[in-house]
C-alpha cells in the first residue's frame, strides 16, 4: 500500500535543488526544520544535503523513500513554519509495516529519531493531524 502512495505522490514532491527561487513558506518551513534539527547536532548528528519540500493537509500525507544502513542512527525531522497545529512523523519499513522509532512533537514541528536493525527501503510518512493545508520540508540528520 505504501509503494502505491509513494508513487501517486511523487510528482507532488520536490528534493529542493540549488539555486531555485522559493516561496516564502518553503524558506520558513526549511528554516523551522533545519532549527528543531540543530538540536539533534548536539549530540554528534550531521545534517544531510538537500531537503524534500511538499504540500500536505490532513486527507494527503506525503511519503518519502530513503536508504538507511544499520549501524547508523537517523533523525528525520519536518516542519511547516507556523502554518500547521499538529504535524506527525513516522517510519516504515520496505514492506509498509511501522517500526519503533522515537517520536518528537511539538506543534508545526515533529521527529523521529531511528537506528536500524538491517539496511534497506524505508519510508518516511510526514502527516498532518490538525491545522491548514501548509507547504512543509523535510530534512535528515545522521550519525
Amino acid at each position: 500500500m505504501i509503494r502505491f502512495v509513494l508513487a501517486t505522490l511523487a510528482a507532488s514532491l520536490v528534493l529542493a535543488p540549488m539555486g531555485l527561487t522559493e516561496t516564502d513558506d518553503q524558506v520558513t518551513a526549511r528554516s523551522d526544520a533545519i532549527d528543531l534539527a540543530g538540536a539533534f547536532q548536539n549530540d554528534g548528528f550531521k545534517i544531510r544535503d538537500g531537503n524534500f519540500l511538499g504540500q500536505i493537509s490532513k486527507d494527503h500525507s506525503q511519503i518519502v523513500a530513503v536508504n538507511l544502513y544499520s549501524g547508523n542512527a537517523y533523525w528525520f525531522t519536518a516542519s511547516t513554519g507556523q502554518k500547521a497545529n499538529k504535524l506527525k512523523v513516522s517510519i516504515f519499513d520496505d514492506s509498509g509495516k511501522p517500526v519503533s522509532y522515537m517520536p518528537y512533537q511539538s506543534g508545526p514541528r515533529a521527529a523521529a529519531g531511528f537506528s536500524p536493525d538491517a539496511s534497506g527501503l524505508y519510508y518516511i510518512k510526514v502527516r498532518l493531524e490538525e491545522g491548514q493545508p501548509a507547504i512543509f520540508c523535510l530534512i535528515y540528520s545522521y550519525k
